[in-house]
């Protein structure tokens, strides 16, 4: 008889938080710089240097808890976690084990198609605040590796959820609503494929209808959705296999190679008892009153949930449309603020979810990289809804516009694409494009309808694009309804 196996994950994600300085340090946090330039001996762990907690490393900590529907530790406590690797400059990293400021959350995720759709609530076991390490660059050419501290000591939040997961798609949407509300919690930028959200698979799988957790292993190096759903494939898949031979699943740190579709052992998994962790004796426990919530929560503003809630009833977009526009931060700002001027929301969607989409597609762009202001794109819409100019002329004004922000208006009347609107001018244009196209005029009187639209494109061919399609082809079929 064939086994069936069912799959068990849980997931920890590594948040890197959006503040100007490091979590015990004054030093910045700013992405890039020259290598080692943003350190301290705070920062690398030099004796006699005292760690201070970055106040608003807490008040992100808490926005994120109260956001998942966790409860606030009254008191919370750092950990020192012991290892020794060469990007730790300190051999043991400040991390929260016994006492972290968040417990017993969780959000709720939607799965499934139209019709048929799974809602589940998937739990968080804690949410804890500690420091990133730096990063280590291998030249394979030298022989040796170098070493940046400038991320050494960037505040984190490490979200562990319970394993309640069963699948990819599952997952995908855990991760995708945590990242959508940290993204408008403003507490990170959430991006994958720079480290700013990274996330860690704990995945094992078990006879279908048996209790137990089987061994389970942990995958890390996954830099996009993609790779998390191909990884959590694969590792199910050759678990399964393992079982099927009769041989056991160990548990191990797997590294995914994207490239080749497949994960490597790295190292045997480390227990905890492995880190020996210790309460850190330079940081005190940190007390957390119902005041200092309270001043977090009202700081938070509008909720992610509240935002799309208002969203459908304000603008009553479809629901593919609403899901898109919500989903950063920086693009429902520029729906809002683009909206507000000109008053146009279907107009204003179509236009994100159309043109803008196609080219940050191109560009490899997110939203909050987009250039052009709220007023240029209402601007550029009420010029073409005004019929001032066509659509073709329209979507190359928006190019122009999304690569260097000019004023679409400007921009028409300096290069003349303006929309030609005199009549006279229209007819003979099109009459010398039905001279020069007898064939098409007679297919057309012999009822071939659709021969007309040659004759259009004819003309407007003839005119530089520079004419309404639509009065074009009005004028056409006054002039055909007259031979």
């Amino acid at each position: 008889m064939t086994r069936e196996y069912e799959t068990v994950i849980g997931l920890e994600v590594h948040v890197e938080l959006s503040t100007k300085t490091k979590i015990f340090c004054g030093c910045s946090c700013e992405f890039g710089g020259s290598p080692n330039t943003r350190i301290c001996p705070v920062c690398l762990g030099m004796p006699g240097a005292l760690p201070v907690l970055n106040k608003k490393v807490l008040e992100y900590a808490i926005a994120a808890g109260l956001a998942t529907d966790c409860t606030i530790s009254p008191v919370t406590v750092f950990d020192r976690k012991n290892y020794f690797y060469p990007d730790n400059p300190q051999n043991y990293q400040i991390s929260q084990l016994y006492l972290p400021v968040c417990r017993d959350g969780g959000i709720t995720i939607e799965t499934g198609e139209e019709g048929a759709k799974s809602i589940r609530r998937i739990r968080i076991r804690e949410i804890h605040m500690e420091e990133d390490a730096g990063k280590l660059f291998h030249d394979r050419k030298e022989g040796f590796s170098h070493i940046d501290h400038n991320r050494a000591g960037v505040p984190l939040l490490e979200i562990v959820s319970e394993p309640d997961m069963k699948n990819a798609e599952e997952v995908i949407a855990y991760l995708d609503r945590l990242r959508r509300i940290l993204q408008h919690l403003g507490i990170s930028d959430c991006k994958l494929q720079e480290g700013s959200l990274r996330v860690d698979v704990n995945l094992s799988v078990r006879e279908a209808g048996d209790s137990r957790l089987g061994v389970r292993t942990e995958m890390k190096n996954l830099n996009s959705f993609r790779a998390v759903s191909a990884a959590i494939e694969s590792e199910r898949s050759r678990q399964i296999g393992l079982l099927q031979k009769g041989e056991a699943v160990e548990q191990q740190t797997r590294r995914w190679d994207d490239a080749k579709k497949e994960s490597f052992v790295m190292r045997s998994k480390e227990d905890v008892r492995d880190y020996r962790y210790f309460p850190d004796p330079d940081l005190p426990p940190v007390s957390i009153s119902p005041e200092f919530i309270e001043s977090v929560c009202v700081s938070m503003g509008e909720s992610y949930d509240e935002m799309v809630e208002r969203f459908a009833k304000e603008y009553r977009l479809p629901q593919k449309e609403l899901s898109y526009l919500t989903g950063e931060k920086a693009l429902a700002r520029l729906f809002e603020e683009t909206v507000s001027i000109c008053h146009k929301s279907g107009s204003v969607s179509n236009w994100l979810m159309g043109e803008n989409l196609r080219l940050m597609r191109k560009e490899g762009m997110d939203a909050e990289d987009l250039r052009f202001s709220p007023e240029h794109l209402a601007q550029l819409i009420d010029i073409f809804e005004e019929g001032r100019i066509n659509s073709t002329i329209a979507k190359e004004v928006f190019e122009v516009m999304f690569y260097e922000d000019i004023s679409p208006e400007a921009y028409v009347e300096e290069k003349g694409l303006g929309l030609i609107s005199d009549l006279s001018l229209l007819e003979e244009t099109a009459a010398a494009c039905m001279k020069d196209n007898p064939k098409s005029v007679q297919d057309y009187l012999s009822g071939k309808a659709k021969a007309i639209g040659f004759l259009v494109g004819q003309t407007m061919k003839a005119m530089g694009g520079k004419a309404d399609p639509g009065a074009v082809k009005s004028v056409l079929e006054k002039l055909l309804s007259s031979l």
